[in-house]
């Protein structure tokens, strides 16, 4: 330190400059400038969607295949009722193999054969092919 002594010793024991016409910035604010910086952008969201788990489409056996069918014959003869039904079906993800097992509430608008959706009344639509489960009070005593 002797060196910066005989370097700077006229002006190192001056008082600190602080200007008459501009406020001082607060402590919070100037430590923000030291803060660190990503250098690679888009590095942490990267790492999280590889650790996002996702699950694995499952195949409905034939069983829960006749029964979604009858269900589905069932809610069509009644669907001018508009009965709220409850689906699981299946979402693949978009990014990376796999999926996520959803539900849908509300009412049933619209069961398609052709299009092969099921429609509720808000507008949302659901593939058949990836429905795993139909629940409805209206089933009862239908089946």
């Amino acid at each position: 330190m002797p060196d910066a002594r005989e370097k700077y010793g006229d002006i190192i024991d001056l008082p600190h400059h602080v200007s008459p016409s501009r406020p001082q910035m607060p402590l919070q604010n100037r430590a923000a400038q030291f803060s660190p910086f990503a250098a690679l952008t888009g590095y942490e969201e990267l790492i999280e969607e590889s650790a996002r788990m996702t699950e694995q489409y499952r195949t409905p056996d034939e069983t829960a295949l006749e029964e979604l069918n009858a269900k589905m014959v069932c809610l069509r003869r009644i669907l001018d009722q508009r009965p709220e039904v409850t689906v699981t079906y299946f979402k693949p993800d978009d990014w990376k193999a796999g999926g996520a097992y959803l539900e849908k509430t509300g009412q049933l608008a619209l069961i398609d054969p052709q299009e092969r959706v099921i429609a509720f009344s808000d507008g949302f639509a659901v593939d058949m092919d990836y429905i795993s489960e139909i629940r409805s009070d209206a089933l009862n005593g239908l089946l």
